[in-house]
């Protein structure tokens, strides 16, 4: 299946030099998910029982190629939870990117929501790339009836964080489904 995204930015920062740099990073990260040998990788991992991490891994070799470097530790030691990590971290600018990538528990355990957060508290970054499944297949029954969505239920989570009465620190997030 072939990546897609979906792009989440207050209107405020749609023109400033941050935002741009922080797109930039989010097509040339889309353009390297889309070689058909990743889709291909990604897919032989994205299957029912396999951990995230699988395809964190496959995720991992690609976003190193633009700069971003795997678990930075040290983001959140102005917090009682000082063990936080992202997945993967890239400064921009006076700002940064973290990246997650889930896979099961994307909405079902609301760790999209999770990832948000993690976003907002962290000092270094206004900026989240978020990897979600397009299609999630757990067991046979769901392989049967695909019926649980997480990258568009992951998108309606995220809209409303993007209307003007609700904006937060966060000023973008990309939805990177795979």
């Amino acid at each position: 299946m072939k990546p897609t995204l979906k792009i989440f930015v207050q209107k405020n920062f749609l023109q400033s030099n941050e935002w741009k740099e922080v797109k930039k990073l989010s097509n040339k990260l889309f353009k390297l998910l889309s070689d058909p040998n990743v889709i291909k990788k990604i897919k032989k991992v994205n299957q029912p029982g396999v951990s995230s991490h699988k395809i964190q891994e496959v995720i991992t070799k690609e976003s190193e190629k633009i700069g971003f470097k795997s678990e930075m530790n040290g983001l959140f030691s102005n917090y009682k939870n000082s063990k936080l990590r992202p997945d993967f971290y890239k400064k921009v600018l006076k700002t940064g990117v973290i990246i997650e990538v889930e896979k099961g528990q994307t909405v079902q355990n609301n760790n999209d929501l999770k990832d948000f957060w993690k976003c907002h508290i962290c000092d270094e970054v206004n900026y989240l790339f978020l990897f979600v499944p397009q299609i999630l297949i757990q067991n046979e029954e769901d392989k049967r009836k695909k019926s649980k969505k997480p990258f568009k239920d992951v998108c309606n989570h995220m809209t409303s964080f993007f209307e003007p009465q609700n904006y937060t620190n966060v000023r973008g997030v990309v939805v990177f489904g795979y």
